[in-house]
């Protein structure tokens, strides 16, 4: 079985308005027992507070839909260092997450400086995790974005703040959002599938799709999120398949596009 990793922000929405054609592929997924997940880079928010916003804009999910990389950020520090403790630069998704698997937010010697999106970072917190990793703790990025969108147009985002104390401190951030194979194995990993059978729909070729060429899954690019087709071949790597939005998209025509492509590459590895 095909199973989608999807992208929330420029493919189901774009700030507070439904995509056309969105909420009428969930349904089509949801009616054929299709396995999907939403990824968002965004840090900010819980799964919860997620799926509240896709269920007010129409889109009927709960929160087991919603894969976020403070979840994964989270969730690959606990395996590192079971326990440990953070210092934070983001908000209540990034605290929520680090919480739920075990770890304590301190202002004093952390094991990890974790640097997440947040509306009211200030020089004071920049300086603070600045001498924080000259003093031993680790760097680690949420997402490496450089900006966010906003209403009013964009802000700096995780990868901009990220930037300024690798610039400063000399140390390297690891990062485990998208593209990273730590967010895009383990969303595949919740949904149950291989490789093979996972499609991954978004809107940037810097993330969603550099990350499903890099673990070998079928991608898809949006145009809806503001991407151009002419920029496409500028890039070394592209989609399997570009379309305007998700309502020009049909799950069972997707299947036989695809499968046929699934058997080369079964063919291929084991030659």
């Amino acid at each position: 079985m095909f199973g989608y990793l999807i992208d929330m922000d420029g493919v189901i929405y774009r700030g507070s308005d439904l995509i056309p054609g969105a909420a009428a592929f969930i349904e089509q997924l949801k009616a054929n027992q299709v396995p999907f997940l939403f990824l968002t880079n965004n840090s900010q928010r819980t799964r919860r507070d997620v799926a509240t916003k896709l269920v007010r804009l129409g889109i009927n999910v709960t929160q087991e839909h919603v894969y976020t990389c403070a979840m994964a950020t989270a969730r690959f520090l606990a395996q590192q260092k079971p326990g440990g403790t953070a210092y934070v630069i983001g908000e209540g998704g990034l605290l929520h997450a680090l919480h739920h698997n075990g770890y304590s937010i301190v202002d004093k010697d952390p094991d990890y400086v974790v640097i997440g999106e947040g509306r009211t970072i200030s020089y004071e917190m920049v300086e603070a995790a600045l001498n924080m990793i000259l003093k031993g703790a680790k760097l680690v990025a949420t997402n490496m974005d450089p900006n966010c969108p906003t209403a009013n147009g964009s802000r700096p985002g995780c990868g901009a703040i990220v930037a300024m104390l690798e610039a400063a401190s000399g140390v390297k951030a690891f990062s485990v959002g998208k593209p990273s194979p730590l967010m895009m194995r383990g969303a595949r990993k919740q949904l149950g599938l291989d490789a093979t059978h996972t499609i991954m729909i978004g809107d940037t070729m810097e993330t969603d799709i550099l990350g499903s060429v890099q673990m070998g899954y079928r991608s898809i690019l949006v145009l809806s999120g503001g991407p151009q087709p002419e920029d496409v071949p500028r890039y070394a790597y592209r989609p399997d398949k570009i379309v305007q939005s998700l309502a020009d998209l049909d799950h069972q025509a997707l299947v036989e596009e695809f499968t046929p492509s699934l058997a080369s590459r079964m063919l291929a590895a084991a030659s």
